[in-house]
């Protein structure tokens, strides 16, 4: 009887043992790692009637207490000190930056690309901000997928409409006249309205919208474009410690058709205000006879990384304001490239614009690759270096190596027509 007692007690120490065993070991183990305050989609839940993942026009000035703490939670830009990449590498300190989409409830699924594609190839270590800005009210489908995609905070604005309207002071009739003209010569976009807003909205407006005024940097970013590299490095600190106003991947020609004014317009401004225009400028790789006439040569803007400052300078605002004054964005079909490449080129000095090699970049139908093997190998880019547009006839990446006197990548005759 005893000895039966004694293995019914070593059975319940042993059974006892056993299970405070397998307690520890599942107390123990690591967490699947996640923001502060839980998933971005717990905090759409728990916050979307606040003001910052709320669809409307966002108030001037600084953040509610509620953006405050949403910010707080999702690692918004505006804090500062080390980062820590999955990799557990220091990144060093964040800038105050923001990617910004200007995108509709009917790109959720194109612009969800983009973001997946910015997001692993760098954003899941930075946790930067994400604005998307609209001209119709963001749905709560397009919120829910998007807060839940990024890293960084999901932030909504919709654009005045005196900021996507046609200004007092255009004519119309003559407006109508120049659309119907453009669509029978078969230009590209000759006959939208929308583009025409989009376009202007791009060159004058888009830094100026309420939630764009909490941050210094911007990262454009549209739907459907793709990332081919790893991009180890904080291109927005690399801006600022290199002293970079405006970068860009890919640039070309425009189309002549559609700006046969603009250049009649910037010396215009430059005859107004040549307080403006600094020595050691770009205006060689804008024009091939000293400013007389215009190359058309243009960064193409669907990706820049840029500083919003500068954006906001005297100089960006009254060149802006000469050339919306003359009309060519309705008279005419001005894109936001070439206004954006003529400001810089005239207003930036030569070295204050960066060409990010390094960054892999595709927007239909233009690609940028590497030119460098080890640089493509480096950063993981899967990309076809064939279809690299830097050295192709109708690329003015040469133009800007050569006005630049700028060392030319290893390979680079290689790849040209």
């Amino acid at each position: 009887m005893a000895a039966g007692t004694s293995r019914i007690l070593r059975y319940v120490l042993f059974a006892f043992f056993g299970l405070m065993i397998l307690y520890f070991i599942s107390s123990s183990s690591i967490p699947k790692p996640e923001m502060p305050g839980g998933s971005n989609f717990e905090r759409w839940k728990s916050k979307k009637d606040k003001s910052n993942a709320s669809v409307g026009k966002s108030p001037a000035g600084p953040p509610s207490s509620g953006e405050k703490d949403l910010a707080a939670e999702s690692g918004s830009s505006k804090l500062t000190g080390k980062l820590e990449t999955s990799s557990g590498l220091s990144t060093g300190a964040k800038m105050n930056a923001t990617f910004v989409s200007l995108t509709r409830n009917s790109d959720l699924w194109d612009i969800a690309d983009s973001i997946r594609n910015v997001e692993d190839r760098f954003n899941r270590n930075y946790h930067y901000d994400w604005v998307f800005l609209n001209d119709q009210p963001f749905d709560e489908t397009f919120k829910k997928v998007t807060t839940a995609m990024v890293s960084g905070t999901a932030r909504y604005g919709l654009i005045g409409k005196e900021h996507w309207s046609f200004p007092d002071f255009i004519d119309q009739d003559k407006a109508k006249a120049v659309r119907e003209d453009m669509a029978e010569r078969k230009i590209i976009y000759g006959d939208s309205i929308s583009y025409r807003h989009m376009c202007r909205f791009e060159s004058g407006f888009f830094f100026r919208q309420p939630l764009m005024n909490e941050y210094e940097w911007y990262w454009r970013v549209e739907p459907s474009i793709k990332l081919f590299c790893d991009i180890g490095f904080d291109p927005f600190v690399f801006m600022a410690e290199n002293k970079k106003k405006y970068s860009f991947v890919i640039s070309l020609f425009e189309y002549a058709e559609t700006i046969p004014t603009i250049w009649d317009s910037t010396k215009k401004f430059m005859k107004l205000h040549p307080e403006h225009i600094p020595e050691g400028n770009a205006v060689d790789w804008l024009s091939d006879d000293g400013g007389e006439s215009y190359n058309h040569c243009h960064f193409w803007s669907n990706f820049e990384i840029g500083n919003l400052n500068w954006l906001r300078s005297k100089a960006y605002l009254e060149f802006f304001e000469v050339l919306d004054q003359d009309g060519g964005f309705f008279y005419e079909r001005w894109g936001d490239a070439p206004v954006h490449s003529i400001a810089a080129g005239l207003l930036l000095k030569k070295e204050e614009i960066h060409f990010f090699d390094d960054i892999g970049y595709w927007h239909v139908p233009f690609t940028h690759c590497p030119t460098s093997e080890q640089k493509r190998l480096e950063n993981k880019c899967h990309c076809n270096p064939k279809d690299n547009f830097d050295w192709k006839g109708y690329s003015c990446t040469t133009k800007w190596f050569e006005k630049n006197e700028l060392k030319y990548p290893e390979g680079w005759e290689d790849q040209k027509d």
